[in-house]
C-alpha cells in the first residue's frame, strides 16, 4: 500500500508547492495542491501537469487513483 507521505515526495520533488496536502487509503488518494505554477493555466492543464510527474507511478499500479484540487496560491487564500 502507499504511504500518502510517499505520494506528496513525489509531487513536491518536481513541483514547488506552497501548500500540499494529501489524504488516502493507500489506494485511492486526493490532494489539495497550491502552486504559482499553476497561474495562468485552466484546470485541465494543471491536471495534466501533476499527472505528467506521477505517470510512471500510475503505469506501474503503484498509484491506481487520484482525485485533485490544483490552486495557486491566490486562490488558496481567496477560498480560506
Amino acid at each position: 500500500m502507499l504511504d500518502p507521505k510517499k505520494l506528496e515526495s513525489w509531487i513536491v520533488d518536481a513541483l514547488p508547492c506552497e501548500h500540499l496536502l494529501v489524504e488516502g487509503d493507500g489506494a485511492h488518494f486526493s490532494a489539495l495542491i497550491v502552486s504559482n505554477e499553476f497561474a495562468g493555466l485552466n484546470r485541465i492543464k494543471r491536471q495534466q501537469r501533476v499527472n505528467a510527474i506521477l505517470k510512471g507511478h500510475f503505469d506501474s499500479g503503484e498509484l491506481h487513483a487520484l482525485s485533485m484540487q490544483t490552486l495557486t496560491p491566490e486562490e488558496w487564500r481567496a477560498n480560506g
